[in-house]
C-alpha cells in the first residue's frame, strides 16, 4: 500500500468525562480526521449527550475486536498524529506499562513503534483540580501513582503530554505548523 496524498489525524478518546465536551469540539475543527472511540468513551459521550458535527470525511473506530484492526493504518502512512484527549490515569498507566489492550492502547502503542507524533491530554496533572461531571462540577484529587505515570509519560519519545485545554489547543497548532512547513507562533510568557 502506497502513501496517503492527505495523511489523517488520529484522535482516540477514552472515559474521561474532563473537558470531553470541549475536546469533542475540538476534533469539528479537523480535516481529515479517524475517531477511535474506546467501549467506556461510548458510555461517556452519551453521559453528556454530545452530539458532534462533524465533517463528512471523519471516519469513527468503535472498541470492538479484540485485535484492533484499525491499528495496521499506523504501518501504512495513513496518519500524521495521533491525538489521545481526554485520557484516563487507567490509559496512561497501561501507555505508560506498555499495556496494548483496548483499541485506545493499541493504538498509542502502535503510533509510538511507527513514529507518530502523539498528544495526550491527561486528566491527572495536578494533585487537586475541578472538573464537570455530567450533573455539574467535582473537584477530584488525583493519586501519586496517576501524577507519577502522567510523570512517566511525559519521557516517551515523539509524545507531548498537555496538562489543559489552552496547552492541548496549542499542541494541536504547533503540529498544523510543523505539517504546513510554516514557523509556529510565537507563544506569550
Amino acid at each position: 500500500m502506497s502513501k496517503l496524498a492527505t495523511p489523517r489525524w488520529g484522535w482516540a478518546i477514552t472515559g474521561s468525562g474532563h473537558f470531553v465536551t470541549e475536546t469533542m469540539e475540538l476534533m469539528a475543527e479537523l480535516d481529515h480526521l479517524d475517531i477511535f472511540v474506546s467501549k467506556a468513551a461510548e458510555e461517556v459521550v452519551r453521559m453528556y449527550r454530545k452530539e458532534l458535527s462533524l465533517n463528512r470525511s471523519v471516519r469513527i473506530y468503535k472498541d470492538k475486536a479484540a485485535s484492533a484492526p484499525p491499528v495496521g493504518n499506523f504501518y501504512y502512512g495513513v496518519y500524521h498524529t495521533l491525538i489521545v484527549a481526554p485520557a484516563t490515569s487507567n490509559t496512561v498507566a497501561k501507555c505508560v506499562f506498555g499495556i496494548s489492550d483496548t483499541l485506545v492502547t493499541n493504538i498509542f502503542a502502535q503510533a509510538g513503534k511507527c513514529r507518530v507524533p502523539a498528544i495526550v491530554f491527561a486528566c491527572d496533572t495536578a494533585p487537586e483540580h475541578d472538573t464537570m461531571a455530567p450533573k455539574g462540577m467535582v473537584k477530584v484529587f488525583p493519586r501519586r501513582i496517576d501524577l507519577e505515570n502522567t510523570a512517566r509519560l511525559k519521557t516517551f519519545e515523539a509524545t507531548t503530554v498537555v496538562e489543559s485545554l489552552d496547552e492541548l489547543k496549542a499542541a494541536i497548532a504547533a503540529r498544523k505548523s510543523e505539517l504546513s512547513g510554516e514557523p509556529a507562533a510565537a507563544g506569550h510568557g
